[in-house]
């Protein structure tokens, strides 16, 4: 059975805040067609700060995932701090204390945090949020997993997912936030929590990957 370590994986962490650093202004540029335009600016200085409080610390998944999702909560603005933070926090949660990261146990961290994300949010499938990256990413790992594939197969179909995913908001129209107010005219335009979101479960699935044993 394949398992990662979850107290060598935190720069799992590092990596996936490198990676949305890099897409701020992509972000912010997406979110500024239907949105509030500073969802890449606060996601870069929540996850910027996260980064500069881990760097050196060689710190388990479970207690990074923990510190960025703190963070995130307590010290950044927007709609999208908290909905991360509790996603990052339940993640942490279901992992601490686990020693060796299995699929079921990946699994029920993902389970987690969308349920934590569901817990403070009204959002549902087809609104055109980030839950439209994370369902169908999840339902993806989980299928797979279900037909005896491997994890990695699982995390492979996970990372696709949630790419079609994210790439299925094109064709929503908003519901909720300050984007639903412009109704039709929101089709046409990724959700930028989406596209973060796709962006996140990458980094963290391909970190999770190339650590199997």
């Amino acid at each position: 059975m394949q398992t990662f370590n979850n107290a060598t994986a935190g720069d799992i962490v590092l990596a996936m805040a490198d990676r949305i650093v890099e897409n701020r202004a992509y972000l912010s540029e997406i979110d500024g067609k239907i949105g509030d335009g500073d969802h890449g600016v606060n996601m870069a200085k929540g996850f910027g700060m996260a980064s500069e409080r881990l760097k050196g610390k060689n710190l388990s998944l479970a207690a990074s995932l923990d510190t960025l999702g703190t963070i995130l909560m307590t010290e950044i603005g927007g709609s999208m701090g908290p909905l991360y933070g509790v996603m990052f926090t339940e993640f942490a949660e279901k992992l601490e204390g686990v020693e060796a990261i299995d699929s079921a146990t990946y699994s029920r961290m993902l389970h987690a945090g969308l349920e934590g994300i569901q817990a403070i949010g009204s959002a549902k499938l087809g609104d055109k949020t980030l839950l439209d990256t994370l369902i169908p990413a999840i339902e993806a790992f989980d299928a797979t997993d279900a037909a005896s594939k491997s994890f990695a197969e699982a995390l492979d179909a996970l990372v696709a997912a949630a790419e079609a995913g994210r790439d299925s908001t094109l064709n929503l129209v908003a519901k909720i936030g300050r984007a639903s107010r412009l109704g039709e005219r929101s089709l046409g335009v990724l959700d930028a929590g989406a596209t973060s979101c796709a962006i996140i479960l990458k980094e963290l699935s391909l970190g999770a990957r190339s650590r199997l044993q």
